[in-house]
């Protein structure tokens, strides 16, 4: 009995060994694709509020992964993720009509040479239905837009996105959600109008939606932030909607205190 033991013993360190090497692979690319030079200046800016490199890590994005984006935006996390995975994984952008979806497939095929084959895929915020094959996702990431969706008139919207996340992910899959932080202790009515919600409100959603809460991370966390701003999260750097009304003040608090969660589709 001791030597089969022992075997397994060593295939078991072995095993462990070589996950540990390709989680340090992992953490290098992902810090090697934050520190590329054709990243916009003004993106590598915000590096200091938003953290990416120990977001994605905590998140488990590797360049070999399927990765789903929803509601890219400007690009901020597109620039990162798509060189990351570019010939070794797949980079998807999800987006609610065929329209935006339209003029984000325009952006990204100005930018094949760096960012590689993209696709862009449509959510029906009406019905939920998704164009991402059922599946197919390793990670699906949403930063700061949980807010959006709970902001439409349609109070279910942000539910039927949540099931959709779950519908595009593989088993095991990860679904990563950044937000600006409202306490627990505020009015929840301020999620319609502030920019800012509740984590309680995240984690019902994506429960309700079949996820299971894995970890959080405190990396984008800020105490600075009051959370009680007259035009709300939009008061803060980098949007400045008050422009220069107080504006030494709200650039020393920085960007908004924001959680950072990591769901998983059970197995």
């Amino acid at each position: 009995m001791f030597r089969p033991l022992l075997a397994f013993a060593c295939v078991a360190t072995l095993g462990a060994g070589g996950v540990a090497a390709q989680s340090a692979r992992s953490s290098g690319d992902v810090a090697a694709a934050v520190a590329a030079p054709t990243r916009t200046p003004a993106n590598r800016e915000r590096d200091r509020y938003r953290h990416p490199v120990e977001t994605l890590n905590f998140f488990g994005v590797k360049p070999t992964q399927t990765v789903v984006e929803f509601l890219p935006g400007g690009g901020w996390y597109t620039e990162i993720l798509a060189p990351l995975v570019k010939g070794k994984g797949r980079y998807l952008a999800l987006v609610p009509g065929a329209q935006q979806a339209d003029r984000l497939r325009a952006s990204l095929a100005g930018k094949a040479a760096l960012y590689g084959d993209t696709q862009v895929h449509t959510l029906d915020f009406a019905t939920g239905a998704s164009s991402v094959p059922a599946g197919t996702a390793d990670v699906v990431l949403t930063f700061r837009n949980v807010h959006n969706l709970l902001m439409q008139d349609d109070p279910a919207v942000a539910a039927r996105a949540f099931k959709a996340f779950y519908a595009a992910l593989k088993p095991g899959g990860v679904l990563g959600v950044v937000d600006h932080r409202l306490p627990e202790d505020m009015d929840t009515a301020r999620e319609k109008t502030s920019g800012y919600i509740k984590r309680s409100t995240v984690v019902r959603l994506a429960q309700e939606a079949g996820f299971r809460l894995a970890e959080e991370s405190s990396v984008n966390a800020n105490a600075k932030d009051t959370h009680d701003h007259p035009e709300g999260v939009w008061t803060l750097p980098p949007t400045y909607r008050l422009k220069d009304e107080d504006r030494a003040k709200y650039a020393a608090i920085g960007e908004s205190d924001r959680f950072t969660l990591k769901f998983v589709k059970p197995r």
